[in-house]
């Protein structure tokens, strides 16, 4: 079952985005300055979590499907051997 990819790179980019934030903010740096820190460090996030998670996808999918063709193989090949029998 794969996973939702907009809702865990959305939940990942608004934490990095608060953290970047709170960070510039203890550092003394200008509220301005840490907004657009934290919105290249979520945007950022958002994409290098989204392609981790596609990537995440990918192999689940890959792996059911290679799970679900050795079953039939298993079982073409039992219902083969009952026949030969």
């Amino acid at each position: 079952m794969p996973l939702h990819v907009r809702s865990i790179a959305m939940n990942t980019s608004v934490i990095c985005f608060f953290v970047c934030a709170f960070g510039g903010l203890l550092s003394g740096l200008a509220p301005f300055t840490c907004c657009k820190r934290a919105l290249l460090g979520a945007t950022a996030s958002y994409i290098v979590t989204a392609l981790a998670v596609r990537a995440t996808n990918a192999v689940i999918t890959s792996a059911i499907i290679a799970r679900q063709i050795n079953k039939h193989k298993e079982n073409s090949s039992a219902a083969r051997n009952r026949t030969n029998s």
